[in-house]
């Protein structure tokens, strides 16, 4: 991998404790080299047309719109996201020091990708509605300049800390709330080099697509001890990466080390989000 894949930059974990905790999100401008982000997309890109060319290897998050769970060895820039500092220092934070990585996959909506219900992407766990601690988050990697015809991603901050207890499946807020969610919505324009972080509880949604172009976003699920969502995916390193990493990664996969990969069959299927926002 380049020198250039991490770029030097600021870390301050009370800054990072206190964003997480009151809008559910963060992100951290040119952490990574637009060439090293170059290099990301053309590995996305060849793991997309091998997962659409088998039953079951992408799945739909909406018109025009896909979700495909990879493998870390996919990635030729695996080891430096997850052992990125901003990544790390985010990941220690938030979860503590005994985290996991549990998913590595991406999200791609194409021209003619619709509005997508406002949703949390699973139910609220014991932890952060008794104890207002949160056990996950997400970070996305963007592949691509964002541009508001793209379709932007829309979140709406502080909403990690919702009950859902009129949430449909826990996930899914009731359409008499969306004027809550649409007045404190905020579109990101992310740019390549960037990435973000975010409780998976917080509310968010992919918007239309208007232009011609995709917008293909990768995404890192890392669990704090004993949150569980290791059981909806199915990450496993070959024992030739194994060996490879470095000890500082390798104490935060509790992956299945194999001798040969099996194709990722996606599991973390939201039925919700196949049809987009009726």
């Amino acid at each position: 991998m380049t020198t250039t894949a991490a770029l030097d930059v600021p870390i301050d974990t009370d800054v990072i404790s206190s964003t997480i905790h009151t809008d559910g999100i963060i992100g951290c401008k040119s952490a990574f080299s637009r060439e090293w982000v170059e290099q990301l997309r053309e590995d996305v890109e060849v793991a997309f047309e091998e997962a659409r060319s088998r039953e079951g290897g992408a799945v739909g998050r909406g018109p025009h719109r896909y979700y495909v769970e990879i493998h870390p060895e996919a990635l030729r820039g695996f080891v430096d996201l997850v052992d990125h500092p901003w990544v790390r220092a985010v990941c220690e934070t938030v979860l503590g020091p005994d985290y996991t990585i549990v998913e590595v996959g991406f999200d791609i909506p194409f021209a003619g990708a619709v509005n997508q219900p406002w949703h949390r992407d699973f139910p609220s766990p014991r932890e952060t509605l008794e104890e207002k601690r949160l056990t996950s988050l997400a970070f996305n990697v963007t592949c691509v300049d964002t541009a508001e015809d793209m379709g932007p991603f829309e979140v709406a901050p502080g909403t990690h800390w919702d009950t859902g207890e009129d949430f449909e499946h826990g996930m899914f807020p009731p359409k008499s709330a969306y004027s809550r969610y649409e007045e404190l919505a905020v579109r990101k324009y992310p740019q390549r080099g960037d990435v973000s972080a975010r409780s998976a509880l917080t509310v968010h949604r992919g918007t239309q697509n208007h232009s011609e172009k995709a917008r293909p976003v990768l995404v890192l699920g890392v669990d704090a001890p004993g949150a569980g969502n290791d059981e909806k995916h199915d990450l496993a390193v070959t024992r030739a990466l194994w060996d490879r990493l470095p000890e500082r990664v390798r104490r935060h996969l509790s992956c299945p080390v194999v001798e040969e990969l099996t194709p990722i069959t996606q599991k973390h299927t939201i039925e919700g989000l196949v049809m987009g926002e009726a």
